[in-house]
C-alpha cells in the first residue's frame, strides 16, 4: 500500500508540474502580443522571399576591402580542399608552402593532400580499433565505448594530427600522389569505413565475451587489412619512392632525384615539430594552463592534442611576432560567424541581424563556447597583419583552402573578430617570452575525449 501511495505522489507531482510548464492559450496570447510589438510587415515581406544575410548585410561593408598588409607572407596559388574535411591538412601545408617556395625561388608548389590522408585515414582506424580492444570488458553503455562506436573515423584534424603523419610517413609532392575523386569528396568513404569500423568493433566484442582468450590483434590486423582495400580503391597506393625535380620561375630545373617520403621532407623542410606550440584561447576554462585532450590524435603512438590556453592578447602578441619574421601558422576559427565570403571579410558587423529583427544578440565569447553556439570549426593559414601608426594590429589576413572564394583565396579579418572567434594558433617557442614558456613545464591537466573541446576542425 505504501508503495502505491508513493506512486501516485510522484504521479500528482509530475502532473502539476507538466501543468505549469505547458504552453496555455493565455500565454500564447502574451507571446504573440509581444511579438507583434515593432513588427514590420515590409520585413517580413522581404524575408519571404530572401535569405536573412542578404537583407541585414551591413551596406557600409558591402565593398572589397583594403587589399594592402604592412607585414604580409608571399604564398602560392590558392587550394582547395573542395568537398572534403581536410582543411587541417591544408592549412598545415600551406605553413610549410612558402619555406619550399623562397627555398628553390618557385612560382607555385603544393604537397600531396591525398598521400598523407590515406595514413590518416588508416591510422584513425587502428587508433578505434585498439579503443576498442582497450575497452573490451567495459559494457556498452560505458561512456568511453559509447564514444569509440559514436566516433569511429572522421576527416577532420588538427595540427598535431599534421605532426604525427609527417613524423611517421614524411611528404611528397603532388605530383607523386595526385589528387582524386574520393579524395576531393570523403563523405562517401569514410561512411563505408565507419560501417567497416562499428562491425568489427562489435564483433571483437563478441568475441571476447565468448572467449577470453580469442586473438584480438588478429582480429585487429583482418580488420585493418579490409580498410586498406577501401583507400586503395579510393586514394591509389601511396608511394614508397618517387622521382622528382623543382623548376623555378626562370623554367631552370633542379637534378632530377629519387626521393623516399621522409627524405624528401628532411631535405626540403627539416623542420623540428617539437619546437612549435598550440596556443587557445578558451575562456571556459583558467588561463596559463596546459590541457591535453585524451585521444585526440590520428596515431595510437602519436601526440594528443595538447594547447596552452591563453588570453588573446598575448595570443596576438606572439602571431605579431612570427608575420614580422615571415613564419606563417595554423589558425584555426569559428569561420561561419559573420562571414562576407563575397568579398572575403570576417567582421563582427557584417551583419546586422539586431537592426533586422529588432532583437539584441547578447551572448559573449564564454556563453557561445559553453552552450556549444560557437566552437572551432575550420583551420586556415595565418599569412598578414595590418597595423595602425603605433603599430597595434587593425586587421588579419588568412591564406584559406576554398579555392578562389573569398579575397583571391584569402579571407580579411577585423581584430575585433579575431576576438571573438579565434580558437586555436600554433606558433613557434621563439616568439613566446619566458614566462609563457615556463609555462608550458607544467603537467598538462587531462581532459576526457567527450569534452566540448575535442572538435576537430574540418
Amino acid at each position: 500500500m505504501k508503495t502505491i501511495w508513493s506512486y501516485l505522489i510522484i504521479l500528482m507531482f509530475t502532473t502539476s508540474l507538466m501543468a505549469q510548464n505547458i504552453l496555455s492559450t493565455s500565454e500564447f496570447e502574451i507571446i504573440k502580443k509581444n511579438a507583434y510589438k515593432d513588427f514590420h510587415p515590409a520585413i517580413q515581406s522581404a524575408m519571404i522571399e530572401n535569405s536573412i544575410k542578404k537583407l541585414s548585410l551591413n551596406p557600409d561593408l558591402r565593398s572589397q576591402p583594403d587589399p594592402y598588409f604592412k607585414y604580409q607572407i608571399k604564398t602560392g596559388k590558392p587550394t582547395d580542399q573542395k568537398r572534403s574535411g581536410r582543411c587541417w591538412m591544408f592549412a598545415s601545408m600551406n605553413t610549410l608552402r612558402p619555406f619550399v617556395i623562397d627555398k628553390y625561388n618557385l612560382s607555385n608548389f603544393e604537397f600531396s593532400y591525398v598521400y598523407l590522408f590515406f595514413y590518416d585515414q588508416l591510422e584513425k582506424s587502428n587508433l578505434f580499433l585498439e579503443g576498442i580492444i582497450a575497452t573490451v570488458d567495459k559494457p556498452m553503455d560505458d561512456k568511453q565505448v559509447e564514444w569509440w562506436f559514436k566516433n569511429p573515423i572522421t576527416d577532420g584534424g588538427v595540427w598535431s594530427s599534421f605532426v604525427n603523419l609527417v613524423n611517421k610517413y614524411g611528404l611528397v609532392p603532388a605530383d607523386a600522389m595526385p589528387e582524386t575523386y574520393h579524395s576531393n569528396n570523403t563523405r562517401e568513404v569514410s561512411s563505408i569505413i565507419a560501417t567497416k569500423l562499428r562491425e568489427h568493433g562489435i564483433m571483437m566484442r563478441e568475441a571476447y565475451a565468448k572467449n577470453k582468450k580469442v586473438d584480438l590483434q588478429k582480429m585487429k590486423t583482418t580488420a585493418l587489412s579490409e580498410i586498406y582495400r577501401i583507400l586503395v580503391y579510393a586514394f591509389g597506393e601511396p608511394p614508397n619512392t618517387f622521382t622528382y625535380r623543382f623548376v623555378d620561375k626562370n623554367n631552370k630545373p633542379t637534378e632530377l632525384k629519387t626521393y623516399t617520403p621522409i627524405s624528401f621532407y628532411n631535405e626540403i623542410i627539416n623542420i623540428n615539430f617539437d619546437d612549435f606550440v598550440m596556443l587557445m584561447d578558451d575562456p571556459t576554462r583558467p588561463y596559463y594552463k596546459v590541457y591535453e585532450i585524451e585521444y585526440d590524435r590520428n596515431v595510437v603512438e602519436g601526440i594528443n592534442w595538447k594547447y596552452l590556453n591563453l588570453p588573446i592578447d598575448e595570443i596576438k602578441a606572439s602571431a605579431m611576432l612570427s608575420l614580422k619574421d615571415s613564419m606563417a601558422m595554423y589558425f584555426s576559427c569559428d569561420v561561419g560567424k559573420q562571414l562576407n565570403n563575397d568579398i572575403g571579410l570576417l567582421d563582427i558587423n557584417n551583419y546586422m541581424y539586431d537592426t533586422l529583427f529588432n532583437l539584441p544578440f547578447r551572448m559573449n565569447k564564454k556563453q557561445r563556447i559553453i552552450t556549444f553556439e560557437s566552437g572551432s570549426a575550420h583551420g586556415m593559414t595565418l599569412i598578414g597583419v595590418d597595423t595602425d601608426i603605433n603599430d597595434k594590429p587593425t586587421r588579419w589576413l588568412i591564406e584559406n583552402s576554398w579555392g578562389n572564394a573569398g579575397y583571391n583565396g584569402k579571407l580579411i579579418m577585423t581584430d575585433e573578430w579575431m576576438d571573438e572567434y579565434l580558437f586555436r594558433l600554433v606558433v613557434h617557442k621563439k616568439y613566446l617570452p619566458e614566462t609563457t614558456l615556463n609555462l608550458l613545464k607544467q603537467k598538462p591537466i587531462l581532459l576526457p575525449s567527450w569534452d566540448p573541446m575535442f572538435k576537430m576542425d574540418d
